[in-house]
C-alpha cells in the first residue's frame, strides 16, 4: 500500500475544505486569516521560528490583515504553562482581534485554545482555567452565557501533538508538575493549515517526538477502539506507524529529507485524527506527570511497550497488527504469526523498544536524567484525580481509581528498568 497517499485521503475525507496542509501550503495563510476580519492576533516564537514568522506576517499584509499592536505575542513555553495561558488572555482582551493566529508546535496552539476559552468566558463564568479542565465544560459554559470563542487559526510548525486539528488542550501547572487537559470540541481551532516543509527548521528531536506521539495516539486509540470505529481505528494506525516506522530512521541520518519530513507529519496528523475518534489511555496519562523531564511523545513512546502488556488479554487482535508492522520492518524477528496472549505482548513490546533505540529515543524512565521515585507518585496520584478519570475509562480493560495501584504502580516499575515480569496483566471484565 502507498501509505502517504492513503494518509492524504483519510485526512481529505475527514476535514475537507477545514485543513491546509501538505508541501508549501504556507503561503495559503493570508486569505484563510482573512475570512475572520481585518485585526488578528499573531502569537509565535520570535526566535528561531523568525524565517518562518516573517513569511507568515508577509501574507497576512498581502491580505490586508493587521497584526494586533504592531507587534507579534510571544509564544507558550513547553507543556503550555497556566502562566503562559493567563499572559495570552491579557492580549485578547486589550486587543480584541478579529482571530487569533498561532504559530508553533503543540504547546503554542494549545495555550492560545485555552487562552480563547479564558477570554470570552472569564468575565461572567470564571477566570481560572482549572474550572475548565475535563470534559465539554467550555460548551456547557457557552450555551449558558450565549458566547462565541474568538476564532483560532492554528499554524502547526513542527511534526508532533495534532494540536492543530483536536479538541484538547493541554495546560501544565509548572509548581507541582502536572499536566491538565480540556476535552471539548468548542476549543478545535476554527482553520488549521500545516506546511510539512517548515518542519525541516525544527530540531530533529522534535521530530523524533513527534513520530513516538503518532504511534501513541493511533496505537491506544487502536487498543480501545469497538464496533463501528474499529476499521477506522485500524486504518489510521496501520498508516501512521507504517510511516513512522519507514521514516523516522531516515531522518536521524538525514534531517533534511523533506520526504521523510512529509511521512512523519502525515502521520502525526493521522494521530489527531485518531484521537478525535477514540481516546488515549495510560500511556498519555503517565505522560502528564513527566513534563520536566521529557518530550510528551518520547514520555509516550518509553511506557506503550509496558502498557500493551498490562493490556494483553483485550488487544490481542490489534498486538497481530501492530506487531508485524515492527516485524515486517525489521524490529523483530519473533514469529508474530504464532504467538499468543503475553508471549505475543512481549514480542511487540520489544519491538517498540528496538524501534526506540533505533532513532536515538530512551526506552525506559531510569534512562531520564533526574528521574525518581517522586514521579512514579505522581503518577499514581495523577490516576485518581477525577478531573483525569476518562484516561482510565479509555483503556481496552477500563481502569477504576482501585485499580491504580494494583495494575499500574507494576507498569511504571517495569518501566524503570524494563522488566517486563513485574507486569500484571488486566483481567478481562
Amino acid at each position: 500500500m502507498d501509505y502517504k497517499k492513503n494518509a492524504y485521503k483519510l485526512l481529505n475525507d475527514w476535514k475537507g475544505n477545514d485543513y491546509i496542509f501538505g508541501m508549501g501550503v504556507l503561503d495559503q495563510l493570508g486569505k484563510e486569516a482573512a475570512k475572520y476580519g481585518k485585526k488578528a492576533l499573531v502569537v509565535c516564537n520570535q526566535t528561531y521560528m523568525m524565517p518562518i514568522l516573517e513569511r507568515a506576517l508577509t501574507y497576512l499584509k498581502e491580505a490586508g490583515v493587521e497584526v494586533c499592536g504592531g507587534n507579534v505575542a510571544p509564544d507558550a513555553k513547553p507543556n503550555a504553562p497556566r502562566e503562559d495561558v493567563y499572559r495570552l488572555v491579557t492580549y485578547i482582551l486589550q486587543f480584541k482581534p478579529d482571530c487569533i493566529v498561532a504559530i508553533g508546535g503543540g504547546s503554542t496552539i494549545d495555550a492560545c485554545k485555552c487562552a480563547s476559552a479564558l477570554a470570552t468566558l472569564g468575565a461572567e463564568v470564571t477566570p481560572e482555567v482549572d474550572h475548565y479542565f475535563g470534559t465539554g465544560v467550555v460548551t456547557k459554559e457557552l450555551a449558558n452565557t450565549g458566547k462565541k470563542l474568538v476564532p483560532v487559526i492554528a499554524v502547526e510548525t513542527s511534526a508532533s501533538s495534532g494540536a492543530h486539528l483536536t479538541k484538547y488542550s493541554n495546560i501544565t501547572d509548572p509548581v507541582i508538575g502536572q499536566k491538565k487537559l480540556i476535552v471539548d470540541e468548542a476549543v478545535v481551532p476554527a482553520t488549521s493549515l500545516f506546511d510539512y516543509e517548515v518542519t525541516a527548521s525544527m530540531p530533529i528531536s522534535v521530530t523524533i517526538d513527534g513520530a513516538l506521539d503518532a504511534i501513541a495516539h493511533t496505537f491506544e486509540v487502536y487498543c480501545g477502539a469497538k464496533g463501528d470505529k474499529l476499521a477506522l481505528c485500524e486504518d489510521l494506525a496501520v498508516t501512521a506507524i507504517n510511516l513512522c516506522a519507514e521514516n523516522a530512521k531516515k531522518l536521524v541520518i538525514d534531517p533534511k529529507d523533506l520526504e521523510a519530513r512529509e511521512a512523519i507529519g502525515l502521520a502525526t496528523d493521522l494521530g489527531g485524527y485518531a484521537i478525535m475518534v477514540g481516546g488515549t489511555s495510560g500511556s498519555h496519562l503517565t505522560s502528564f506527570s513527566l513534563v520536566d523531564l521529557v518530550g510528551h511523545g518520547t514520555a509516550c513512546g518509553i511506557m506503550n511497550p509496558y502498557y500493551a502488556i498490562l493490556y494483553s488479554k483485550a488487544i490481542q487482535p490489534q498486538l497481530k497488527v501492530v506487531g508485524k508492522i515492527f516485524k515486517d520492518s525489521g524490529y523483530t524477528d519473533a514469529d508474530i504469526d504464532s504467538l499468543e496472549g503475553r508471549a505475543l505482548a512481549e514480542a511487540v513490546a520489544s519491538a517498540m523498544i528496538s524501534y526506540g533505540k533505533s532513532i536515538n529515543a530512551p526506552t525506559t524512565l531510569g534512562e531520564l536524567k533526574g528521574f525518581g521515585e517522586k514521579y512514579i507518585e505522581r503518577a499514581l496520584s495523577a490516576a485518581k484525580d477525577p478531573q483525569l478519570k476518562m484516561k482510565l475509562q479509555n483503556m481496552p480493560t477500563p481502569m477504576t481509581t482501585e485499580d491504580v495501584d494494583v495494575y499500574m504502580e507494576p507498569v511504571l516499575r517495569a518501566s524503570v528498568n524494563g522488566d517486563f515480569s513485574l507486569i500484571k496483566e488486566m483481567p478481562l471484565k
